[in-house]
């Protein structure tokens, strides 16, 4: 062998070394696989969230791959006695859901309720919010409460859901808080939530009960205001807009998305799945598919859900027996 062949061996010996020692192994996904189980159809809210978590966490490496599958029916029921009754076969499968199956099961829609099911963890959430028209001389919830005492015929509040829904709810929720007869609210129900921001552009009604999030854009581009917001603290989205707390209503209130496994899931594969969620918010991934959804992150794992839900689920059952929903 030449001296020339010798160091040029040499050479490449420490630069496949030198590549070794700087190209870190691709780690592994801690979860192999999992298929998500939607209670509704294309395009909606929980197929946009089981879709953007799938996303998330399979381009961050935590888990390998995702499938995804939509099972409409039943407000929901269809899918969660889907993942009953077959429990043993579905402990790789997440099913998405949010407050519907808290509304849905105290009115009987479905047999079933959270408790059935085993709590892996919440993970976004939508806070409502009271908005108003640009041109409104309302400004705030003050402004709001003493047009409602003036006229409550006349202060009609809209919202894109049915009589008992969850629009419905909330604005009921929010003039309960700040003490008024949640009854004597008039409420106009519109079948989409774009019909009901119309109404509201268009003077039909005084106020909209809404997703903060379906408020947002319409705020920045001046087009409405918002008056109040359901959260604990301002939101950094929207951070002009004040939280009813503040205002001296003391209501809270949040539309929450999150997972539940099949009955029996066992402890480790619970424990896994919790993990890689806890994980995928750190992630760019996630920050991406949030910002781009327009939501906000609301983790709650295991008992913190479980009593986050029970908490919830007290709170609208009172309101709605009050309401005579139930």
């Amino acid at each position: 062998m030449t001296k020339l062949n010798l160091t040029r061996r040499v050479m490449m010996a420490a630069a496949s070394a030198a590549f070794a020692f700087s190209t870190p192994a691709l780690a592994e996904p801690v979860v192999d696989s999992i298929h998500f189980l939607v209670p509704g159809g294309a395009g909606g809210g929980w197929d946009g969230t089981a879709r953007g978590t799938g996303e998330a966490l399979t381009a961050a490496g935590l888990v390998g791959t995702a499938s995804y599958e939509n099972m409409s029916g039943g407000g929901g029921g269809k899918a969660i006695g889907y993942l009953i009754e077959n429990a043993a076969s579905n402990h790789g499968t997440l099913m998405v859901n949010s407050t519907p199956i808290i509304i849905r099961s105290l009115t009987g829609v479905f047999p079933q309720n959270f408790r059935d099911l085993t709590l892996v963890a919440g993970t976004i959430g939508d806070y409502a919010a009271i908005v108003v028209g640009k041109d409104s001389p309302v400004n705030s919830m003050s402004d709001l409460l003493a047009a409602y005492d003036a006229d409550p015929s006349g202060t009609a509040i809209g919202g894109g859901s049915v009589p008992g829904g969850m629009d419905h709810l909330v604005a009921a929720m929010v003039m309960e808080a700040a003490g008024k007869d949640a009854l004597a609210v008039k409420y106009i129900p519109y079948d989409a939530g774009g019909k009901a921001m119309a109404a509201l552009l268009s003077g039909e009604i005084a106020a909209l009960s809404t997703g903060f999030s379906e408020a947002i854009d319409l705020a920045n581009a001046g087009e409405v205001k918002i008056i109040g917001v359901t959260s604990d603290d301002r939101v950094a989205a929207y951070p002009d807009a004040a939280t009813m707390k503040e205002q001296g209503i003391d209501t809270t209130f949040v539309n929450w998305r999150g997972f539940f496994g099949a009955p029996g899931l066992p402890e480790d594969r619970l424990a896994a799945y919790q993990d890689v969620i806890a994980k995928m918010y750190n992630t760019p991934e996630w920050e991406a598919v949030r910002a781009r959804n327009g939501w906000v992150n609301i983790h709650n794992s295991g008992d913190d859900f479980r009593a986050f839900l029970e908490k919830q689920e007290q709170q609208i059952g009172d309101l709605m027996r009050k309401l005579g929903f139930l």
